[in-house]
């Protein structure tokens, strides 16, 4: 649901349907974006109960995984039935609102599946992934060996795994203190609407410097770790690290983000007594190979198409359904803006590829900033800044003060004596070469000034530093 705000704002007519948690936390997010959700159509869904459309129709069915309400999709056109499975796990420990009914999957096999679309993640992870999944007792065991204070780290989305560390928090009678206003408007919803379950006593900021505290530090995977990287650093206006402390990372190793983790943990080694990392045995909530097994065995698909996660698992998802009897011709491997189509329940021939591309946002500003821009920024990154500033005298054009520079991320300016005479040359000759005068008035051509700055020193800032600095120069008059 991460670009739903941002559709709105485009097509703001269009119907979202999602389950009551996604719903209640996308009003939330619309709220923040001073966007009034009553104007829009959102829609609830209700486990097991279909939503007719022209053609077609969806038929949502509750699964288990980490966020409560989380459904498995049916949409049923006049080809056959076309299953989307979202994240999953079989674990018949977990009930209500994380249950998975098994009923309903055979039930929607029975009648016939077209094409299964199913997850990838942990498609080489042997067995079930239950019950590696649950990790209340680990947490629990980390909790009862220290009176210390403990940071730990908590994906905002993954509530299961946030009540299992409330519970330890319980179980060994400590407080807790959560940072951040967005992890306490998501605890304090997920309260309210009775997807949490908090029987602990919850302490404010004057208490971040007691003992026997558990610390709540927000993470999730499109800034994995800003927040504990921004307290390492010793930025954060109320939590500093002491070598007391324990700082316990809560989700196990995600891919693409082990190399992050391991520099933020030798990091945090530094600093405190112990920095500990959810165990290796421990797992997110997605299907391991047993897992597609069942779902497979369950919809009986004639169609297979292995999705999300790497391509690499993805593969190996396929090799499952084959194993499981599904044709190689009848399983289906695509890349993102790969186009399928089935008419007549056969696959048919396309090369139709719809342009997709990762689109990375700096900051909140979401149109589009354009390639002059990203190459500034590009050029500030690797190779700094000069700011030239120098000031005429209105009439005369004549230099009153001293040419200031400034430099940010190219050179130190007291070390570089003859590097910043030649640019104070440089600017005074260019101010003189581009002096005119006119109806026995002078002007100043600035623009050919700044031009003339610029590509001038550009070459000799190359010649003598290899870098090339973005060069900007001020001239004023008064």
């Amino acid at each position: 649901m991460g670009a739903v705000v941002d559709i709105l704002k485009e097509i703001p007519k269009i119907k979202i349907y999602g389950s009551n948690l996604t719903i209640e936390i996308l009003k939330e997010e619309l709220q923040l974006n001073d966007m009034n959700y009553k104007k829009y159509s959102l829609n609830k869904l209700v486990a097991h109960k279909n939503v007719d459309f022209k053609n077609t129709s969806i038929f949502p069915i509750s699964v288990t995984h980490s966020i409560p309400d989380s459904f498995m999709y049916v949409l049923y056109t006049p080809d056959g039935a076309i299953v989307y499975s979202g994240d999953l796990v079989f674990d018949m420990s977990k009930k209500g609102k994380y249950k998975t009914d098994l009923g309903k999957l055979a039930y929607v096999g029975k009648k016939g599946v077209l094409c299964l679309m199913n997850e990838s993640y942990y498609a080489k992870n042997s067995g079930y992934t239950a019950p590696r999944n649950n990790s209340y007792e680990y947490i629990n065991e980390v909790f009862s060996k220290t009176h210390n204070r403990i940071i730990t780290t908590i994906n905002i989305d993954h509530i299961y795994r946030l009540q299992e560390i409330i519970d330890a928090v319980e179980q060994n009678h400590k407080k807790l203190i959560i940072m951040g206003s967005k992890l306490q408007r998501r605890i304090n919803k997920l309260i309210e609407l009775k997807y949490l379950e908090v029987n602990v006593e919850i302490g404010g900021l004057n208490n971040l410097n007691d003992k026997n505290i558990v610390v709540l530090v927000s993470d999730d995977n499109e800034q994995a770790f800003t927040n504990l990287d921004r307290i390492v650093k010793g930025f954060d206006k109320f939590l500093k690290l002491n070598n007391e402390d324990i700082v316990f990372i809560s989700e196990p190793d995600t891919v693409g983000l082990e190399r992050k983790k391991a520099i933020i943990m030798d990091e945090i080694a530094k600093q405190v007594d112990d920095v500990i990392s959810m165990d290796k045995n421990h797992l997110l909530f997605h299907s391991s190979k047993e897992d597609i097994r069942m779902l497979i065995n369950l919809m009986n698909p004639k169609f297979y198409m292995p999705i999300r996660g790497e391509y690499k698992d993805q593969v190996a998802n396929a090799d499952i359904a084959s194993s499981e009897g599904i044709p190689t011709k009848n399983i289906i491997l695509k890349e993102n803006g790969d186009v399928v189509e089935i008419k007549d329940a056969k696959l048919q021939k396309t090369k139709e590829k719809i342009k997709v591309d990762e689109i990375l946002i700096d900051g909140h500003f979401s149109d589009d900033v354009g390639e002059l821009v990203l190459k500034d920024r590009e050029s500030l990154g690797n190779n700094g800044i000069v700011l030239i500033t120098v000031t005429l005298d209105k009439h005369t054009k004549e230099v009153l003060s001293d040419v200031e520079i400034v430099t940010r991320g190219f050179i130190y300016v007291k070390d570089n004596k003859e590097l910043i005479d030649y640019t104070k040359e440089v600017t005074l000759k260019a101010i003189e070469n581009n002096i005119k005068e006119k109806d026995s008035k002078k002007q100043v051509d600035y623009n050919a000034v700044k031009n003339e700055i610029r590509e001038t020193l550009g070459k000799y800032y190359y010649k003598e530093t290899e870098m090339r600095p973005l060069v900007i120069s001020v001239v004023q008059e008064v």
